[in-house]
């Protein structure tokens, strides 16, 4: 059994994210990211018990100094919450999860005075009501995203793009599968860039290289995951112009796969220096 400074025993919970949030190729990689992760935390001294969100939602979370989260769900994330130890380490902390929920996301980023599109979360119970606010928010004629307002995707049909003409019918839609709430979201124009990141800046990767003003684009992402809590996150950005980012999405924890091997390495870095307290 691994021990650390002291003969202390190093004790980890590695908290893998459940297949409803991970669609298609997304688990293999949600999958990989933590596993590469959690074995190079092994080779730094960490016991490592590895289970879900499953066992997190039936109460059943093993005992440790460090709970490394990759849970998504809202019933794993809450529960998350009462269980892990006030002495222990969680990363990324339960809360900072569910404030990336689209629901409590735009209040966040409101109150953080940060860019984010126009966007009203709604309710999908009776869609021909929400027409004069639709054509409210986009009065620009641009098209309208309609997403899933708590999670960011299960499946492909829970972020779609649709002319303003067809909003209603897109939330009848969700309506029709049973999500309660989407997110009536604003189109902004210009390029998208991706990128991926760890809290203390040691990792910060972007896609594609564009021409664009790095230092106000990395300081408003830093200055985003900040205001929820993530320490690791990534997330797409928009650039109506290449000196005004404008803040898409904001996920906990993402695959980082096209740089999962420079991640793994940070992510494991970064949380073994803050667990040892250095």
């Amino acid at each position: 059994m691994a021990r650390g400074a002291g003969g202390a025993v190093k004790r980890l919970v590695a908290l893998y994210r459940s297949p409803t949030y991970s669609p298609a190729a997304h688990r293999r990689n949600d999958t990989a990211i933590l596993d590469d992760t959690v074995v190079l935390l092994e080779h730094r001294g960490w016991t490592v018990t590895r289970a879900g969100e499953a066992d997190v939602a039936l109460s059943r979370l093993p005992a440790a100094e460090l709970y490394v989260n990759m849970c998504q769900g809202p019933t794993a994330s809450e529960r998350l919450l009462d269980l892990v130890p006030r002495e222990a380490l969680a990363i990324n902390p339960p809360g900072s999860v569910l404030a990336c929920h689209r629901h409590r996301l735009v209040a966040r980023m409101a109150a953080a005075g940060l860019p984010f599109p126009r966007t009203l979360i709604v309710p999908t119970d009776n869609p021909g009501s929400l027409r004069p606010l639709v054509h409210q928010l986009n009065g620009d004629g641009r098209p309208v995203w309609v997403k899933r307002g708590d999670v960011h995707a299960e499946i492909s049909a829970d972020v779609v793009a649709t002319k303003e003409a067809g909003v209603t019918d897109a939330i009848a839609a969700f309506a029709r599968r049973g999500v309660a709430r989407v997110a009536l979201q604003a189109h902004v124009a210009g390029p998208i860039v991706k990128f991926y990141a760890i809290a203390d800046g040691s990792f910060f990767v972007w896609y594609p290289r564009i021409d664009i003003a790095e230092d106000r684009f990395r300081a408003m992402v830093f200055a985003a995951a900040r205001a929820v809590g993530l320490e690791v996150f990534g997330g797409d950005v928009a650039f109506p112009s290449p000196d005004q980012p404008v803040l898409i999405d904001l996920n906990d924890w993402p695959s980082f796969a096209p740089v999962r091997a420079a991640a793994s390495a940070a992510i494991a870095a970064y949380i073994d220096a803050k667990a040892s307290g250095a």
